[in-house]
């Protein structure tokens, strides 16, 4: 009988493809470090966005689907680059003004513009940390400022000091002439002022370990440890990964040109490369790149506004390599599609539940869904209902699933509260009602009249077959034209549920009843009334 680890073996599931790839790493011999050590890159010069979220949580999903395929142990850091200097001001934050005061000290040196913490740094780093927490994720998070501060670096830093010439030369083939004249690896931070210095280095002393540079005329030499100094963060990336002997680590497309320029460097610090998986970028409403200085796109904050967090790590899931549009109407259909997979995940063969997103977003320990009752219906049925409340949703969920309760099905419970806040705030200022054809009008009547001589079970698959069959008598061609008619007229809306569902759920008298409203024309004036309101 084939297990789950058989299965996993030869998924082509894109976690466990990459997994297998850093087990290859140790197919001789295991790691002499003891664990395997998967890392992601955070530069925290703005609010964490929901991009910074998508790579821990793919390199968490890569990192179980290893635990899974071997029996060596795993550890993930989380660094962040805190000790780079600011170099613009955010968008998104109070005290602007003050921020510019202190453009190019370390982000941990610069005061918090929201008065919480001891640096804009720390309250970056803060936030980032909620916010994976919020997820369960398990990490170790390394500051930049206390990896180089503490010393943990130095042996790194001395080497790049006695390689320096080696360093340079990956790095000044692939700057413009002009750079070249001025750039140095090394950023030394002013003694003066504090800030991060790009100033070209006179000379490096590898036997002292120093760096000699001119600072407004007055020659300074500083130790390249301690804090001291940093890297410029495209020798910082191989840097890192030789001093910490990275295994894995992902990056954002607009990376991948780099990609030599960091394997090279880490290995001229004696380092090994690390696997890598290039993914595309998150963009926002308009196709643009999210920016955490910009602030666009959606932040983690606001996704859970409307939608749970297994959501969210559905969304994240698919198709890494492809880039994807990330504003609000991608919610409802991440959440249904997510508890689809949930629904069939318990009946799946090993090699089918590997393939599942749902495995890897929960780590093999899959719940089962609640969701008797998909969001998209909860949506029309917020609309229909007028609901302000969960609470005024449940009586319609009730009738529909008797067995149903806020305390038997939470999640469910917690749909039906983020569907009235997303009807309200999304669906209901897009509204647009119309009237129907005189075509589309005899047939809702006859739809209508069924309704009231229906004397079967409210039995959705029932109810489904019979509009199918109004719509199929009254001469629609395709079908879907009197489905959108039906959303159009009925929901003020261009796509909806299976409507054989949605009378099931919000009742037939309440659907004959919304039909009388629709021709009458009472939708579309209600809804011209609260738009010139």
């Amino acid at each position: 009988m084939t297990t789950l680890r058989d299965a996993a073996m030869t998924s082509k599931a894109w976690p466990f493809e990459e997994a297998r790839r850093v087990l290859k790493r140790y197919e001789k011999a295991p790691p002499q470090k003891g664990y395997v050590l998967f890392e992601t890159g955070y530069g925290p010069s703005g609010l964490p966005h929901i991009g910074t979220f998508g790579e821990v949580a793919r390199t968490t999903m890569i990192r179980r689907a290893f635990e899974i395929i071997s029996d060596i142990p795993t550890r993930l850091f989380c660094f962040s680059d805190d000790l780079d200097g600011m170099r613009k001001v955010p968008d998104n934050v109070p005290n602007t003004e003050m921020l510019r005061q202190h453009l190019q000290e370390p982000l941990t040196t610069v005061p918090d513009p929201f008065g919480e913490y001891p640096s804009f740094g720390d309250h970056n780093n803060a936030m980032l940390r909620r916010f994976l927490d919020t997820f369960g994720f398990e990490y170790e998070f390394i500051s930049a400022t206390e990896f180089y501060r503490s010393g943990q670096f130095d042996d790194t830093l001395l080497l790049a000091a006695e390689r320096y010439d080696a360093i340079m030369e990956v790095m000044l083939a692939s700057l413009r002439e002009e750079r070249q004249q001025t750039y140095s690896c090394f950023l030394p931070i002013s003694p003066k002022t504090g800030r991060v210095l790009y100033v070209p280095i006179k000379h490096v002393d590898a036997k002292n370990g120093t760096i000699t540079f001119d600072e407004d005329g007055v020659e300074t030499t500083l130790p390249v440890t301690g804090g001291n100094v940093k890297l410029q963060w495209k020798p910082d990336f191989g840097a890192r990964w030789a001093a910490l002997d990275v295994d894995f680590e992902m990056y954002g497309k607009d990376h991948s040109t780099n990609t030599p320029i960091y394997d090279g460097i880490c290995e001229i610090l004696g380092g090994r490369k690390p696997e890598h998986f290039t993914y595309e970028l998150f963009l926002d409403q308009e196709g643009q790149k999210i920016s955490k200085s910009k602030g666009n796109g959606l932040s983690i904050d606001e996704w859970l506004t409307y939608a749970s967090t297994e959501s969210l790590s559905y969304f994240m899931y698919q198709k890494p390599k492809t880039a994807k549009r990330m504003y609000f109407d991608v919610i409802p259909k991440a959440v249904d599609e997510y508890h689809q997979q949930l629904r069939a995940y318990a009946d799946q063969t090993p090699e089918q539940q590997a393939a599942n997103p749902v495995w890897h977003i929960h780590g093999g320990d899959v719940p089962a869904s609640d969701m008797v009752v998909p969001f998209q219906m909860l949506l029309n049925l917020a609309s229909v209902a007028g609901a302000k409340d969960k609470d005024g949703l449940w009586g319609f969920i009730q009738r529909y699933a008797p067995e149903a309760s806020p305390e038997t099905h939470p999640g469910l419970d917690h749909a039906a509260g983020f569907a009235v806040r997303y009807f309200n705030d999304f669906v209901a200022p897009t509204r647009v009602f119309r009237l129907p054809t005189e075509v589309e009008r005899r047939a809702i009547e006859d739809l209508a009249g069924r309704l009231a001589a229906w004397d079967q079970p409210v039995d959705a698959e029932a109810l489904q077959s019979m509009v199918f069959a109004v719509g199929k008598e009254h001469g629609f061609e395709p079908l879907r034209d009197w489905f959108g008619a039906l959303y159009q007229v009925l929901l003020g809306a261009d796509q909806g549920p299976r409507f054989g569902g949605f009378i099931a759920l919000y009742g037939i008298d309440e659907t004959r009843a919304l039909i009388e409203r629709a021709l009458a024309g009472e939708l579309v004036s209600s809804a011209t009334t609260t738009a010139d309101a």
